[in-house]
């Protein structure tokens, strides 16, 4: 069974900044491409960044691009997700998932998921 323990969410000031993280195991990190998604009241889910399990690509979505970074830290056994320059429409419960495979593609083939988050940005 693949576990996800996210962490890092809170409430901020517009402009402000977080850092997600996401602890999941060596063999999860080394075999399957992990995704962050958020999802606001009312609205669907949106995926937002994505890591392949080689950290040779990375995907971002058009309203986070510039602001947010995904990375890793394998000795950690964990994915980051760097959130600068945050907006109130950034509000959201994040969750990060793990990738049926090693690299980034659909949410379709996201298998795994971590019990979210919750990011608020409010002044």
């Amino acid at each position: 069974q693949v576990q996800l323990v996210e962490s890092g969410g809170g409430l901020v000031q517009p402009g402000g900044s977080l850092r997600l993280s996401c602890l999941t195991s060596r063999l999860t990190l080394e075999t399957r491409a992990i995704g962050w998604f958020r999802q606001a009241p009312g609205k669907e889910r949106e995926g937002v960044s994505c890591i392949s399990s080689s950290n040779d690509m990375t995907f971002y979505a058009d309203s986070v691009k510039g602001r947010f970074t995904i990375s890793r830290d394998d000795a950690k056994n964990t994915v980051y997700l760097e959130m600068n320059s945050l907006k109130p429409e950034d509000t959201a419960v994040y969750h990060c998932a793990a990738h049926r495979y090693s690299f980034c593609s659909g949410s379709y083939y996201y298998d795994y998921w971590g019990q979210g988050t919750q990011v608020t940005v409010s002044s």
